[in-house]
């Protein structure tokens, strides 16, 4: 059986049911229903993506894996990309960027970070040492461009050290039938210091991918010269790259003069600094703090040093999760060079992750 209902009531329906919301809304003010909604059920549809970590586990004395199951508008991300996260630390709300390391489709629903702790990191020793299960971290979803190919006929090379293990762990666990001949080139200071090194070490022992570890405390750093003994074929494999600024330029720089850069697919996890200069005087307008600055510091860092609440994301000059305005002064960019510069009232947004000062400036925070 069907009811009908005349157009005439529909429309009144409709303008009963707007009202209604204008009244929640002006009830709620200053936040909005969907606010409420995000507090009582944050991880409900509806509510801005949001994510409870279910467990924390460590992986060296540095490192942590935490698993957090997302709200329900959570889409699957593809193996090697990472996700932002907001975590509130000592009521302060923080993002950073962590790639994923667990199974797209995982059977409990979960995903999985992996966070390496570094010195004078508040966010990250925050999460490897302290953070709880049942704590609330707010989501964006997955993003970033280093990943596998649905299908490939080449063999692969990974060649990561430190924390860069982590996006070629989330392709290994994804992926094991398409990386059966793999090699994986990983530095750490000792055999302890591996993050996922059990598992690397198992895999590699059952068949797996190819596992050379560098342990630089005693062999001391890579020279990519070596690669030619390591792994003689490196030449005919697709390499993926992550990891410490140092060793990515150098691989950029082998690649290039084999004539093979195409085969090279970097990551990360801060932006290749090509341009260096004079720096200046950095005034925080809000605070009232100023500070003089290195023109090889991103204004970020320069001004988290200052005690300066920096909003901030990947940083690495991708989200614009730190974009602010520049009242005054001129920035340059430290990817290429660029300059930018702002008289008062011109409004200019700069991103403080990939600027430095380029002399004297004015930063509304």
């Amino acid at each position: 059986m069907s009811l009908l209902v005349s157009p005439g009531v529909r429309g009144a329906s409709r303008a009963v049911f707007s009202r209604l919301g204008q009244m929640a809304r002006l009830a709620t003010t200053p936040l909005l229903p969907a606010d409420y909604l995000g507090l009582v059920a944050p991880l409900t549809l509806g509510a801005d993506l949001r994510g409870r970590i279910v467990e924390r586990r460590p992986e060296t004395r540095d490192a942590a894996t935490l698993d957090i199951r997302p709200g329900r508008a959570w889409r699957r991300h593809m193996p090697g990309q990472y996700v932002r996260i907001g975590v509130d630390v000592d009521g302060v709300r923080c993002w950073r960027a962590y790639s994923l390391t667990s199974l797209v489709d995982a059977p409990d629903g979960c995903l999985a970070i992996t966070v390496n702790k570094i010195p004078g990191g508040v966010v990250s020793a925050y999460l490897v040492d302290e953070v709880t299960p049942g704590t609330l971290v707010m989501l964006d979803q997955a993003a970033g461009e280093f990943v596998l190919p649905p299908a490939s006929a080449r063999s692969a090379l990974f060649l990561t050290a430190g924390s860069g293990i982590t996006p070629v762990m989330g392709m290994l666990r994804n992926r094991p039938a398409q990386l059966r001949d793999a090699v994986v080139l990983h530095s750490a200071p000792t055999a302890a210091d591996v993050v996922f090194g059990p598992e690397l070490r198992s895999l590699s022992a059952a068949g797996g991918p190819r596992l050379i570890e560098r342990h630089t405390a005693t062999a001391g750093l890579l020279d990519l010269a070596e690669l030619d003994t390591l792994v003689p074929d490196w030449r005919e494999r697709e390499t993926w790259a992550c990891g410490p600024t140092g060793l990515l330029d150098a691989a950029q720089e082998h690649w290039e003069s084999a004539g093979l850069a195409s085969r090279l697919h970097t990551e990360r996890f801060r932006p290749a600094l090509a341009a260096t200069g004079e720096g200046g005087t950095v005034t925080f307008r809000r605070t009232g703090i100023a500070v003089d600055a290195a023109g090889t510091r991103p204004l970020l860092d320069s001004g988290e040093d200052a005690g300066v609440l920096m909003p901030s994301g990947c940083r690495m000059g991708i989200c614009f999760g730190c974009a602010v305005p520049l009242r005054e002064g001129t920035v340059r960019d430290l990817r290429n060079g660029a300059l930018t510069s702002a008289a008062p009232g011109d409004g200019v947004i700069v991103q403080t992750c990939i600027s430095a000062p380029a002399g004297p400036c004015e930063i509304d925070l």
